[in-house]
């Protein structure tokens, strides 16, 4: 009932985490992937005017029915989102393998990029407890297949991102 209370009642942002917070709880989901706000971004005037409904005339079952909806859409999102991730993962890891002795520091590189798409060469290195130069070596590297792009910055403070993680992330923000 808190999902419904805190939507129609005043805190809608919170509601939706402790939704996903509760399906976690439950073993429904095992990481916070729903993404429910996306959803009611595209269906905004149906979201206000369910409800109103509620508020109006007490309607909350016709609440709870647009909510599901709006969690398996979120859901299957999640789903497609995780699946290009995949893809995108194992076509890059194919790549960094063929890089011969560079490929083992690569590889640490890319696991990094995975959990910190953007990135600082002196502060990854420090992350990895390696040097400047070696990573800088596989920034380039990567840079180079496409993998990472220079974001911005002159030559001493560069940063780099992981662009097409991001921007399968980012979609429908």
């Amino acid at each position: 009932m808190f999902i419904i209370y805190t939507d129609v009642y005043g805190n809608g942002r919170v509601g939706r985490l402790l939704s996903t917070l509760y399906l976690m709880e439950k073993g429904v989901l095992t990481t916070p992937a729903l993404y429910i706000s996306y959803f009611l971004k595209k269906n905004r005037v149906e979201y206000y005017d369910r409800l109103s409904e509620v508020r109006r005339n007490g309607n909350y079952e016709q609440w709870v029915k647009f909510f599901l909806q709006a969690i398996y859409e979120s859901a299957e999102d999640a789903t497609l989102t995780i699946d290009k991730l995949t893809v995108l993962h194992y076509k890059n890891i194919a790549s960094v393998g063929c890089m011969g002795r560079a490929a083992k520091t690569a590889s640490r590189l890319f696991s990094y990029l995975e959990e910190n798409p953007i990135i600082e060469i002196q502060k990854t290195a420090d992350v990895l407890g390696t040097t400047f130069k070696t990573i800088a070596d596989s920034v380039r590297r990567l840079c180079d297949m496409g993998i990472l792009t220079q974001s911005s910055g002159d030559q001493l403070n560069r940063t780099f991102s992981y662009a097409a993680y991001l921007d399968i992330l980012r979609k429908g923000t």
